[in-house]
């Protein structure tokens, strides 16, 4: 199974994560200079990102507007934005403010990475399966 899932990886890319990190307190400035940072990455087709926020402490409503603007910008162009690390106080604000039903949310940012991924390889192996070469994931043992 190991060796179909290299092939698979061969043949189908991996898709490109960007990862940044969630400054801990934002200004306005440093709010204009993350957006313009998540820029190039942002206007790329199909944009996969993922946001580190272990270093914040709490989501204040200007930030949560900040990753509200990142989504819509990434779902304009087919892509995502996906949450990493969020501490428990950051989501119970994202949960209070219904944002949290917006965003994936997972506890490493290693999980958000491998998120973007794994639909593409689950897509690729049910196809090897209908083709009769590996068995489906079901009936696995």
């Amino acid at each position: 199974m190991q060796n179909m899932r290299r092939k698979l990886e061969m043949s189908f890319p991996i898709r490109a994560v960007t990862v940044r990190k969630l400054p801990v307190i934002f200004n306005v400035q440093q709010e204009r200079m993350f957006l313009r940072e998540l820029e190039g990455c942002l206007n790329s087709p199909r944009p996969c990102l993922v946001l580190d926020c272990s270093g914040a402490h709490q989501i204040d409503k200007p930030t949560a507007y900040l990753l509200l603007c990142c989504l819509e910008e990434a779902m304009k162009r087919n892509g995502d934005v996906r949450l990493a690390a969020v501490r428990p106080e950051a989501e119970e604000m994202l949960k209070s403010a219904g944002i949290d039903r917006l965003f994936r949310i997972f506890e490493t940012v290693s999980e958000a990475i491998d998120s973007f991924q794994q639909p593409l390889l689950d897509a690729v192996a049910n196809l090897c399966a209908e083709d009769g070469r590996a068995e489906p994931a079901e009936h696995a043992a």
